[in-house]
């Protein structure tokens, strides 16, 4: 009998398991991390041990805050990715924002509007929902109230992305500065070609990204659900039956 099992060995070049790594710091964050650093040092030369101290913690805070995982997007052209790690904390039935109504944009009917609320001990790079080109990217400024409260969405510093896939499928979501936050740092501009969980930005310092989801599509997270950027699945297009949860 001839043994084939040889022809179900992956080739040598292929990787069959996944080891946990410390993640990179994105380069927007090393500048903050290098001035804590030597804040420190200035601290711990002056023999002021117990602030050096603090301060040690902040650096480690602050490198942390700026890290940049790896993360597994999902392979499937259906599914709306999260653009944030955070907790969702509101799932409503609103109208498109002005700047991204219209026919060119998402048009004018209620949508159904995801918040993903980012913490300071989250990770604030964002990432798009969706494969294809970024047909707008529009900033406001505004105030710093809680980014957790519904009228954050429109009076908040801010900034709108649109992303129309091939098929013509559009996906709007919103970067929302917050208390702390105080600079939305963008990674794209308008006419870019990106794939579904690519980087686009990142907000400093506790915020918020809201998801607008296209007609028929509801969600398949739920109100407490704790996202991950790029690997959690938002919804899927097409799919209009809501996903319902009981926490325990």
């Amino acid at each position: 009998m001839i043994d084939n099992s040889s022809d179900l060995r992956p080739p040598p070049s292929v990787r069959t398991e996944v080891r946990w790594q410390f993640p990179s710091v994105h380069p927007e964050g090393r500048k903050f991390g290098a001035i804590a650093a030597g804040i420190t040092g200035i601290f711990a030369l002056l023999g002021w041990s117990v602030v050096a101290w603090l301060m040690a913690g902040v650096t480690i805070w602050v490198l942390a805050f700026f890290r940049d995982p790896v993360r597994a997007v999902p392979q499937d052209e259906t599914a709306i990715v999260a653009p944030a790690d955070g907790l969702v904390t509101l799932i409503q039935q609103v109208p498109p924002p002005p700047e991204l109504a219209g026919p060119d944009g998402l048009g004018n009917e209620l949508m159904t509007r995801v918040s993903i609320f980012m913490s300071v001990f989250d990770v604030h790079i964002n990432r798009t929902p969706i494969s294809g080109t970024i047909k707008a990217i529009v900033y406001i400024s505004g105030k710093f109230v809680n980014a957790d409260l519904d009228k954050a969405s429109e009076d908040n510093e801010r900034q709108h992305i649109l992303v129309e896939r091939a098929d013509g499928v559009r996906i709007g979501f919103t970067q929302i500065a917050g208390l702390v936050a105080r600079r939305i740092v963008p990674f794209v501009k308008r006419g870019d070609i990106i794939a579904a969980g690519q980087r686009v930005g990142l907000i400093r310092f506790g915020s918020r990204v809201d998801v607008y989801l296209p007609a028929g599509t509801a969600p398949d997270v739920t109100l407490g659900t704790h996202t991950v950027a790029g690997e959690t699945v938002l919804a899927r297009i097409g799919n209009a039956i809501a996903t319902t949860s009981v926490r325990q």
